[in-house]
């Protein structure tokens, strides 16, 4: 019996990534928490004729603790959305104290559980998830996951197009990095099956991948951001957890990581300058990440220099997330 909780449910990913565990056959019972709404989007989702029993909580009468008590996996897509004109890294101060407070609740009533995080921005927020968990003594690497699948979905989409290939699922491109602009990395020369994308094109795949986010806040001219390609994308990747969980294997997902805990991370992280969180693909089991593959060593000249500019990035980002959650350590 798995149990699976969203936090963050009533949101505009919150709600679509929702339903659709809702309709997975891997979740048994399926705890939503918010802090607005969560009863009437659980009442909602409990009309659908699957087996996973929905419950909806708020903050009162201990409503995070009853969502997280005995879960196996919880997916955090909690915060506020981009704006217009602003970028992850402004949304930091806003959504770092949110992530900071639901992690120590997952530390306190689920530390064994996968956690997965969705909450922008990554590059930090994956960090400060470490760095809580770590204060109280529960942090398992292996199960602590940045979620970049977004990326991936959308370099197999874009790449789709331009090489006139009608299933974008039959490409599987490598995305390393992080989570946010020129922190994105995506490898496409190790593109399976291999592809011939037009050399005048390639500056600008890239670029599209990169920011892709952008092109649907200025499309929503001021209503959002990418809300429902992003529920896909978690749940494309929450469901992969859980298949591996379940024992199927040969699952490989990339993934925003923290490389000296995870197998095959030390290896990673000696091409990386040193940095602690990587995104790459890595192998998932029963217990987690399994081990870290490296695509890197593959990568072409052109891929290096857009690491290199990858790096000094991420950089800044991961220092952020550990020293607010250092700067607040009293508060834990």
């Amino acid at each position: 019996m798995v149990k699976a909780a969203v936090l963050g449910a009533a949101g505009g990913i919150g709600q679509p990534l929702s339903l659709l565990l809702k309709t997975c056959s891997l979740v048994h019972e399926l705890a939503l928490y918010d802090v607005v709404n969560t009863p009437g989007v659980a009442a909602d989702l409990s009309h659908i004729a699957t087996p996973a029993v929905t419950t909806g909580y708020l903050p009162a009468d201990d409503g995070l603790q009853k969502a997280l008590e005995g879960c196996d996996i919880v997916v955090i897509p909690a915060g506020l959305p981009r704006k217009p004109g602003m970028t992850r890294d402004e949304l930091f101060n806003k959504n770092a104290g949110i992530v900071s407070a639901l992690i120590t609740g997952v530390a306190k009533w689920c530390p064994k559980a996968y956690v997965l995080i969705i909450s922008n921005p990554v590059n930090s927020t994956v960090p400060i998830a470490a760095e809580v968990l770590k204060a109280h003594k529960v942090f398992d690497a292996r199960k602590l996951f940045g979620v970049t699948s977004l990326d991936v979905v959308r370099a197999s989409t874009f790449t789709a197009e331009i090489v006139g290939e009608k299933d974008p699922r039959k490409l599987t491109i490598p995305v390393v990095g992080g989570h946010s602009g020129d922190t994105i990395v995506p490898l496409l020369s190790q593109t399976t099956p291999p592809v011939s994308i037009p050399e005048d094109k390639v500056a600008g795949l890239v670029n599209r991948i990169q920011f892709g986010g952008d092109e649907v806040v200025k499309a929503k001219d001021g209503a959002g951001s990418a809300t429902l390609s992003m529920a896909f994308a978690g749940y494309r990747f929450a469901e992969a957890v859980l298949k591996a969980h379940s024992g199927e294997t040969g699952i490989v997902e990339p993934t925003f990581i923290y490389l000296p805990g995870v197998p095959g991370g030390a290896e990673v992280l000696k091409q990386v300058g040193g940095l602690e969180y990587f995104a790459v693909p890595v192998e998932l089991g029963p217990g987690g990440a399994v081990k870290a593959t490296n695509p890197l060593i593959a990568a072409s000249e052109a891929e290096k220099k857009l690491l290199e500019v990858a790096i000094a990035g991420l950089k800044g980002n991961i220092a952020k997330g550990v020293e607010f959650v250092q700067a607040s350590s009293a508060k834990l």
